[in-house]
């Protein structure tokens, strides 16, 4: 697709499509370093938005970056409960990475993941645990709800833009920065989340994954969350960095996807301590 090839254009990694637990699921890889796996949020285009942060992690490590079933061009499943999205990830690892890697994973996948970490942790080096509503007793704001929903029964450019707005604590700001992939990834994400098995994929993650994960995390655990993130608010964080003893790392003046909004303080925190 011409969007996704705009979102990745120059990027040091290749995108394969390999087997992964019975699962075709497009991947990108590239790097040297010890391993380290992105996993994407609740978003229809999947991993492609990692693409600010790339070429200067590649430089460092061994990336790993998946589209997760369902999303953007890997293949669905019938249904991403737990454990086929243990089953999936173990997988994943076991083709992809020749030690336990850091992972970091974002938003509603991020609570998959911690609980991947809590029943799987000898598979894992660190976790990085990243705008994850997950980590405490969370609900989803009435005011996204309203423009979730919008979206997802049309996701026209102007419904995008509602999310964007909601995502983002200075949405303009980025656009003038890089105008050209901001516009890729808006249309790339609205044609994907027309596909029906997306949109049946969003669902179920908005569904599950909204929910407290109450189970004990062994893993070296760190979170990292944009001061203004409007999607999971900050106090979470704090309050579940108290409660577990995980160190919290704030990103000011960014919302709920500071790799994208702010690439170089978000490069600068998940990179301090390197795994």
């Amino acid at each position: 697709m011409i969007e996704r090839e705009r979102l990745l254009k120059g990027l040091p990694v290749e995108e394969r499509r390999i087997d992964v637990n019975d699962v075709s699921t497009v991947v990108l890889q590239g790097g040297d370093g010890p391993p380290l796996v992105l996993l994407h949020g609740g978003i229809e285009c999947g991993g492609a938005y990692w693409a600010p942060v790339i070429p200067r992690l590649a430089e460092q490590y061994q990336l790993v970056v998946p589209d997760v079933p369902g999303l953007g061009q890997s293949h669905p499943v019938a249904r991403l409960d737990q454990a086929t999205f243990d089953g999936w990830l173990n997988a994943l690892l076991e083709l992809t990475c020749d030690q336990p890697p850091t992972l970091i994973a974002h938003s509603l996948v991020g609570t998959l993941a911690a609980r991947f970490a809590a029943t799987h942790g000898e598979q894992l080096q660190r976790l990085v645990l990243y705008a994850v509503p997950g980590v405490g007793p969370y609900r989803l704001p009435i005011g996204l709800q309203v423009i979730a929903v919008r979206f997802a029964l049309h996701p026209s450019e102007a419904n995008m833009e509602r999310i964007e707005r909601w995502a983002f604590a200075d949405l303009d700001s980025v656009r003038r920065r890089a105008p050209d992939w901001m516009d890729a990834f808006s249309t790339y994400t609205r044609s994907r989340a027309r596909v029906p098995h997306v949109k049946r994929t969003m669902r179920y993650l908005v569904s599950t994954c909204t929910k407290q994960v109450h189970d004990q995390i062994d893993v070296p655990t760190t979170l990292v969350w944009g001061a203004k993130d409007r999607f999971v608010p900050l106090r979470l964080a704090e309050e579940a960095g108290t409660r577990l003893g995980w160190p919290l790392q704030v990103i000011d003046d960014a919302g709920h996807v500071p790799h994208i909004e702010r690439p170089a303080a978000f490069l600068e925190e998940v990179t301090r301590t390197r795994g």
